[in-house]
């Protein structure tokens, strides 16, 4: 029987996957052309099993040659004559010996012809390569490149290929009909950061911009799934079991959760398979997210490592998605560029966004644990029972609390803290009260300056909360039609809504009401 696969590449017969056969002609329609390119994307994003679907795809018209330099020793790198030897045996054993109708083998021998142990420098390898290619049309395709991809001796192995395939291009000489490579890192650019971190020496009349690789056009397939394709990988498990399950339904709450991230994607449906009994339902969704939120998987070890070793990344995500601020999306940011490539950010109308509910999550729950242990500064004193009732969250009851307590514990010697904080500690304080059974996650389609909603879900009860930064009694009306707003969008009577006043004076508008308005009940907080 099947199953959903997070590990290593997917195969059609052993796992369910998302039927990506409108991706992989857009991709095809690039190797018709005779195109190279690279194909960059997050870790765990289908990468590698995108290329072993393609080699199927194109395998009757085209020989696929497909390789990794991955695991491959240190040796390998050591000198062009070493390189040479480890290209031509990666691509020998890449090519079996695969049997015809009539019993004889299609490559006979072929594998064994790609190595020749006299190659033994880039002049010969381009002879040999043409040599191989002679009336062939050849796809090769590296995978994992950013394992070697700062090494100087791979980089003049791209400029080889570049160079033949202008000469191709002018001439006609044989050479591979398309290159791919994939990985995180945008190998266009990959020499000039070579060579900022002292990992590659120019040689004579060399130009630090001459990319090894701007012969690549570019690859704009999206390879995140949206909800219909979801629903195609659905379907197939829903033929062997069925669940019964409401598939369109799932499907979108599994886009809404990941935005079609495919990793998060499989692991959601692989802990509802395993762990939950295979309960097919937007709850079941919903505790899968938790049980997600809880492990420490290498993608999101990737995350915080980023998270701690780039203070640009680290300050972006915070005034993102804690302080509400709305940053203008320019590819040019190093930051913006570094969040997108790791699979952390995403464009929406110009502004930028973190690129799912889960990774905000994650992220959020690692601000809330660096504030604790940096800042020491939490609201304490409050437990679980005095919000929780016969397993109904009390929102209100926890709004008055948090003001209680936050009139407490600051004074105006705080106010610079709290201005940048401030919304920080109502999350720090929120998380251990629905810790186990309830989730909150950020609006990133609606925050905008001084904004920020909070939707929490606990036992099938939904609260939209907005925190904002008190501007004056005009705006407070503003802050009121666009909560109702908002909660007209989620279909909700009640909102809550609370406001961080930093102004002197503050006291004359402190308190905590309920506001009838347009049909609606807001629970007002100004603290």
């Amino acid at each position: 029987m099947r199953e959903f696969n997070v590990t290593g590449i997917c195969v059609k017969n052993k796992h369910y996957m998302v039927d990506t056969s409108e991706k992989l002609a857009k991709i095809k329609f690039l190797v018709d052309k005779g195109y190279y390119f690279a194909i960059n994307r997050a870790r765990q994003y289908g990468k590698t099993t995108t290329l072993y679907l393609l080699s199927e795809l194109l395998s009757p018209e085209y020989l696929c040659i497909k390789i990794s330099f991955e695991g491959l020793g240190n040796e390998s790198f050591e000198s062009t004559e070493a390189f040479c030897d480890a290209f031509l045996s990666l691509i020998q054993n890449a090519l079996p010996i695969l049997p015809n109708d009539n019993g004889r083998s299609v490559f006979q021998g072929y594998g064994s012809e790609w190595y020749d142990k006299t190659v033994i420098d880039y002049k010969l390898l381009s002879r040999h390569i043409t040599k191989m290619c002679r009336s062939r049309r050849v796809v090769l395709m590296v995978d994992e490149v950013d394992t070697i991809s700062n090494n100087q001796v791979f980089l003049h192995f791209l400029d080889m290929l570049r160079d033949k395939y202008q000469v191709y291009i002018a001439n006609g000489e044989d050479t591979f009909h398309t290159v791919i490579l994939t990985g995180v890192q945008d190998i266009r650019n990959i020499k000039q950061k070579s060579i900022t971190q002292g990992a590659y020496e120019l040689k004579s009349n060399e130009r630090i911009y001459n990319s090894p690789w701007n012969i690549a056009v570019d690859f704009d397939v999206d390879m995140s799934f949206n909800a219909r394709e979801i629903s195609t990988m659905l379907v197939e498990y829903e033929k062997d079991y069925n669940t019964g399950m409401d598939i369109s339904a799932i499907s979108q709450e599994i886009y809404n959760y990941t935005r079609g991230y495919p990793f998060l994607v499989s692991r959601l449906c692989q802990h509802i398979e395993k762990n939950l009994d295979k309960n097919w339902t937007l709850e079941g969704i919903q505790e899968a997210v938790k049980i997600v939120l809880a492990e420490n998987n290498t993608l999101f070890d990737d995350i915080y490592k980023n998270l701690g070793n780039y203070q640009d990344l680290y300050n972006l995500l915070y005034g993102l998605i804690i302080s509400g601020v709305r940053y203008t999306y320019n590819i040019g940011n190093p930051s913006i560029n570094f969040g997108m490539m790791y699979g952390l950010l995403m464009n929406i109308g110009g502004s930028v966004a973190v690129s799912n509910k889960i990774f905000e999550l994650i992220i959020s729950n690692y601000f809330i644990s660096r504030n604790e242990t940096e800042h020491g500064k939490k609201i304490t004193g409050v437990l679980m029972e005095d919000v929780v009732n016969g397993g109904k969250f009390d929102m209100e009851g926890c709004l008055r609390k948090f003001a209680e307590h936050y009139y407490e514990m600051f004074t105006e010697k705080d106010i610079s803290f709290l201005e940048r904080h401030g919304r920080l500690l109502f999350l720090t304080y929120l998380k251990p009260l629905i810790n186990g059974t309830g989730f909150y996650y950020i609006e990133a389609q609606t925050r905008s300056q001084r904004r920020m909603d909070i939707i929490l879900d606990y036992n099938k009860e939904q609260f939209i909360i907005e925190l904002k930064l008190w501007h004056g009694e005009n705006y407070k009306e503003k802050a009121y039609k666009q909560l109702l707003d908002y909660m007209e969008s989620k279909n909700a009577k009640v909102g809550y809504l609370l406001t961080f006043n930093f102004n002197k004076n503050s006291e004359k508008v402190r308190g905590a009401k309920w506001i009838d308005c347009e049909g609606k009940r807001i629970f007002d907080v100004v603290i």
